[in-house]
């Protein structure tokens, strides 16, 4: 199954972007730093691009993300034209600090109170743009929950007289094209809960952990791993946690969303789910299946039509 989510106001969101795109410098694009390619958002890219206007990746949640596979993904981003890419937590408020700067860095043309810089906060659902905006402005101005797709329109904001904040709403593109992106978004509560099954969800997440982080899974639910796929993972998380149903049968359903949490918690660890070189792998694979000719049609089975003889009367 591939995930699909774009609500009806995304569309307008998208409209109203490209609007502010015109009278913004820098683009803030907040991604979520363990799936930092999943949840770069190619509209926003392609709005950015279409402008020239440079931008400063912050790949949030960088505390509950595999902090080796984010040095490598900060080294990817660093290579592109006009972007500067930074791990952070915006929980953690020396961390925020340093974005102003870090900003004005990428237009010194700007930041003067007869030019202030203007910044434009942007990325998907849930991945931490609201708490990135209260933390700048040192006061609760954008609702903050643990839902996707809170925020619903744009609002602007003084950081101080020469610099100002442009907070948008969660924005995901229209068809996720990647199947893998859509389960890795949908485990890190990026997407609806209407637009998903929680056991595809889980069963994905469970066979992803067990391939990279084995040690961490055994270590957080006191199972050997080898030879263990997402279903039985989520069986024996089932069985060690007592969750069952009547007759003794494991709660399947129950144990899937718990693994599903403790992901997102960081109950298991630092966890990266994709990294540079599976993403280039994955890229190379939709390629080279894309490339292969359809397959061709199976042929009809042959039916041999036999003319009906009377039988012999005298026979």
């Amino acid at each position: 199954m591939s995930i699909q989510w774009f609500p009806g106001h995304m569309t307008a969101a998208k409209k109203k972007a490209a609007e502010t795109m015109a009278q913004t410098d820098v683009v803030i694009e907040v991604l979520d730093a363990r799936l930092p390619m999943a949840s770069c958002n190619p509209m926003i890219e392609e709005l950015r691009v279409f402008r020239q206007r440079p931008c400063l990746k912050l790949l949030n949640k960088a505390d509950l993300a595999d902090p080796v596979v984010t040095a490598a993904w900060i080294r990817h981003f660093q290579t592109q034209k006009g972007v500067h890419a930074v791990a952070l937590s915006c929980k953690k408020p020396g961390d925020v600090a340093k974005v102003g700067r870090l900003c004005l860095e990428l237009a010194p043309h700007r930041g003067t109170s007869l030019k202030p810089l203007r910044m434009m906060i942007m990325g998907i659902p849930n991945v931490g743009k609201s708490t990135l905006m209260n933390a700048l402005l040192k006061r609760r101005v954008a609702a903050v929950g643990d839902e996707p797709a809170i925020t619903k329109s744009q609002a602007r904001y003084d950081l101080n007289d020469h610099m100002v904040l442009v907070d948008t709403p969660g924005l995901m593109w229209p068809k996720i094209q990647h199947p893998d992106d859509g389960l890795m978004l949908a485990a890190s509560h990026a997407i609806g809960k209407n637009a998903l099954i929680d056991m595809e969800v889980a069963s994905f997440l469970g066979s992803l952990l067990i391939r990279r982080y084995p040690r961490l899974i055994a270590a957080r639910y006191g199972c050997a791993t080898e030879g263990m796929d997402g279903p039985a993972l989520i069986e024996a998380v089932a069985r060690r946690r007592g969750y069952l149903i009547k007759g003794g049968a494991p709660d399947l359903e129950k144990a899937a969303l718990a693994l599903v949490q403790d992901y997102r918690d960081g109950a298991l660890g630092r966890i990266s789910l994709e990294t540079p070189t599976s993403r280039a792998a994955m890229l190379a694979e939709h390629a080279r299946r894309a490339s292969e000719p359809p397959p061709a049609p199976a042929p009809e089975e042959e039916t041999s039509e036999i003319e009906s003889v009377p039988a012999d009367p005298e026979a």
